[in-house]
């Protein structure tokens, strides 16, 4: 790359990173407050919450690139334009080709990025989250307890605990069991906690009490210094962890296991996340064209491109509603796959004809400008 080359891409560079570290860091905020559910109702770790919150990143990054290009586009470029610093390259003989190359080749980077974000870094990341909330779900300690609450952990069975510290240990605890038979069981615990006897869960109760009825009415009370309450019938279970789409490799979307019944059942929704994963990186290299087009599409003007820069935010965020749109109809018609790939290059088209249009009109008015001067001085 030439020295203005660098000189142009390095105005790019700094904008388009400190846009990305805004957006994602407001997307992230956003995210951490959807996921506070984390720690109040499940009662998990901040190590917990912060790792769910991490995983979402790829995602939110693809979702705020080409956003960040097309701001950090707008702002470099505007700055250069309004001291003619692209005036002035414009008149050293450089064409528009040339002015607009190191921001383009920044996007194409910008879009390779996002490439391998979606079909590498988010599909394990997603995998890893799916792993860590099925985990969330199926805590026996967040299931079985809820601070100050009955809770109804499975049929029968009521389990309430006034409260619990910071160590796990259940204060003032009351677990009352029914049984098919019309047996019923209550125990109630000055403490209690969770652990693991012999490789299988149990509530360790202390300094509590059992009353039990039998089926002829007979109760039963019986003191205890120490009670373990097996758990294993509340930890049992079939359920198993299910990838979404957006879970999925490329080539569990594009070649899914059709032996499988959801497989079958979902193989258009799986070639649309598929079909999205390789086109939604385009909108990065089409945002940057409509921000260029934006700024250098027109005239030169001292007032601003307030006007202009307005309509193509407009008509970029149409784009992206359009795509979001067709990748949504995608799911019923496997046909409409190619507008995913379309939407964003027709986009492309026309950023780069504004830019270039431009170009042509120009060198026209100089043109005629020329042959005038030349036949007035032939006069």
């Amino acid at each position: 790359m030439r020295l203005i080359d660098r000189y142009l891409l390095r105005q790019m560079l700094g904008p388009t990173l400190l846009a990305t570290a805004a957006l994602t860091g407001v997307a992230l905020l956003s995210q951490s407050l959807a996921g506070l559910d984390l720690i109040v109702n499940q009662r998990q770790s901040a190590m917990v919450f912060l790792k769910v919150t991490v995983l979402y990143m790829p995602q939110l990054i693809n979702m705020v690139l080409p956003i960040a290009t097309f701001v950090a586009a707008l702002v470099a470029f505007n700055r250069l334009h309004t001291e003619q610093e692209i005036v002035v390259c414009f008149a050293g003989g450089m064409s528009r080709w040339r002015v607009i190359s190191p921001a383009m080749r920044l996007a194409c980077a910008i879009a390779f990025v996002a490439l391998l974000l979606n079909l590498f870094v988010q599909p394990a990341a997603f995998r890893e989250l799916r792993q860590e909330l099925f985990a969330i779900r199926t805590d026996l300690a967040a299931t079985l307890v809820r601070e100050g609450e009955f809770t109804e952990p499975s049929p029968g069975l009521t389990v309430y605990t006034q409260t619990v510290d910071g160590r796990g240990i259940m204060h003032n605890l009351f677990i009352h069991q029914a049984k098919p038979n019309g047996e019923a069981t209550t125990y109630t615990a000055d403490t209690g906690r969770l652990a693991k006897r012999f490789g299988r869960p149990v509530l360790i109760m202390r300094d509590g009490s059992t009353q039990e009825f039998s089926d002829r009415g007979v109760l039963n009370f019986v003191t205890f210094d120490e009670y373990v309450y097996d758990l294993s019938a509340l930890a049992e279970g079939t359920e198993l962890v299910h990838y979404k789409p957006s879970d999925r490799y490329p080539h569990e979307l594009f070649f899914p296991d059709l032996t499988q019944a959801w497989e079958q059942h979902n193989r258009k929704s799986l070639l649309a996340e598929g079909h999205a994963r390789l086109s939604t990186p385009l909108y990065n290299i089409t945002f940057m064209a409509m921000a260029l087009a934006a700024i250098i599409g027109g005239g030169f003007s001292r007032l601003g491109y307030g006007r202009r820069i307005a309509g193509m935010a407009g008509l970029a965020a149409l784009t992206r509603i359009i795509g979001f749109v067709v990748q949504a109809a995608c799911e019923d018609n496997v046909w409409l796959n190619v507008l995913q790939y379309g939407v964003p290059l027709i986009a492309l088209a026309f950023a780069l004809r504004s830019i270039f249009s431009q170009g042509v009109r120009r060198s026209r008015r100089i043109g005629r400008r020329r042959t005038g001067a030349l036949s007035g001085a032939a006069a």
